[in-house]
């Protein structure tokens, strides 16, 4: 008897051993990520989906305290106030229509960080329409998304249907 309890008392221990290493889940069933957890998937999920050329040509930004930041967050709406976790890669030359971000907006500050986001989109079909009409081709192109866990994804790039299933893909793998 002794012998059985001993066993399952074991096999118990080793179970919740187990579960606790899965990592947390809320009740919608997505994985609980710190901020800093979100902001490393985003860095390497965009990074993942571009070249090294363009990853050097345009940095990926994660912090406000970023040497680029102050030049390129303002364009895209993103501040420590309406965002728990972000990374940005936009180009800051009116020369070409590029834009790349995974953003977790904080609490509440969602319709805020959206509205952001499309009033760069906005503002770069603007910049393109009469000047450089590839690049406006791009930036109408432009995919905005909201994944299940609150995410709004920007893609305004070449290509943008396959970064954009490249870092969905990431993020969720």
């Amino acid at each position: 008897m002794k012998r059985m309890l001993s066993l399952s008392l074991s096999a118990l221990l080793l179970l919740s051993a187990l579960v606790g290493c899965g990592g947390s889940k809320d009740n919608s069933g997505t994985t609980n990520k710190t901020p800093e957890e979100y902001t490393e998937a985003y860095k390497t999920s965009i990074e993942s989906a571009r070249d090294a050329e363009l990853n050097e040509a345009i940095p990926v930004i994660t912090s406000t305290e970023d040497n680029m930041a102050a030049m390129v967050l303002p364009l895209i709406g993103v501040t420590d106030e309406n965002t728990d976790a972000f990374a940005v890669a936009i180009s800051p030359m009116n020369v070409k229509a590029y834009g790349v971000a995974a953003i977790l907006p904080a609490e509440g500050k969602s319709e805020e960080v959206l509205d952001g986001v499309n009033a760069f989109v906005d503002q770069q079909k603007q910049n393109f329409q009469q000047y450089l009409i590839d690049q406006y081709d791009i930036a109408n192109a432009a995919k905005v998304e909201t994944l299940d866990d609150g995410t709004i994804l920007l893609v305004m790039c070449e290509d943008q249907d396959t970064v954009l299933d490249a870092i969905k893909t990431s993020l969720n793998g």
